[in-house]
């Protein structure tokens, strides 16, 4: 079974092997020591925001995970639970594993349902191909293009 959503512990470990090379990549910035063209019109503001400190937030300000929150692995039961109902449906409807036999029952049920008569005339050919000729009388084709 494909599973897609299983906490294993070494793409995590992975993930932040990955994490730390890119991160470290950041730890000097290429524009500390990057020259500003004195004519560019943005100079003055490219400047004055070098200059201005910034406060950044640190690790301590993130805020606890909600305790109404579902845990992790229910994250996974839930999706092992979709994959089984997914596999479930794909096995019910592959073909050949349906057919349609027996529909006389369901045949003559929906005829009675829809014209419990069946012998009026709103149900004949003819009266369906007079309605059907005044309809094409009626229509008015578009106008051809120029």
């Amino acid at each position: 079974m494909l599973r897609l959503f299983v906490n294993r512990p070494a793409p995590r470990g992975f993930a932040c092997v990955c994490g730390a090379a890119l991160l470290s990549g950041c730890a000097t910035s290429p524009f500390a020591t990057a020259q500003v063209d004195p004519a560019s019109p943005v100079a003055s503001e490219v400047a004055r925001m070098a200059r201005a400190s910034t406060d950044y937030p640190s690790f301590s300000e993130i805020p606890p995970v909600p305790a109404d929150q579902r845990p992790l692995r229910e994250f996974g039961r839930a999706a092992d639970q979709l994959e089984m109902a997914s596999a479930k449906l794909e096995r019910e409807t592959a073909p050949g594993t349906w057919t349609l036999t027996g529909t006389e029952r369901f045949v003559s049920r929906a005829q009675a349902q829809v014209a419990p008569g069946g012998d009026s005339e709103a149900s004949t050919t003819a009266a369906s191909e007079a309605f059907a000729r005044q309809i094409r009388e009626r229509a008015t084709p578009p106008p051809l293009p120029r």
